[in-house]
């Protein structure tokens, strides 16, 4: 079994995490870490990109006035822009 590894809390109350555990992490200078309270100490996470969101509140973004265009309309639309673009 590995040796555990130690670390120091700092007057400023940082913690410098081993190079070794960052590597296996991928965890680079900046990197937004979530801290949890567990039974047994705490627990750094990764923090996710993005909040998580209501698939609701997604939809409601998406809501335009008139009647939706079909797939067969946006196709022709992406083929047109593309025509366009290339004749520029």
């Amino acid at each position: 079994m590995a040796k555990p590894l130690t670390t120091v809390l700092s007057t400023k109350g940082q913690v410098i995490l081993p190079k070794a555990l960052r590597d296996r992490r991928n965890w680079t200078p900046g990197v937004c870490l979530q801290v949890e309270e567990t039974e047994d100490g705490l627990l750094l996470k990764r923090a996710p990109l993005f909040e998580s969101t209501n698939l609701d509140d997604v939809f409601a973004v998406l809501k335009r006035p008139g009647v939706g265009v079909s797939l067969e309309e946006m196709d022709e639309a992406l083929l047109a822009e593309a025509a366009r673009r290339a004749g520029d």
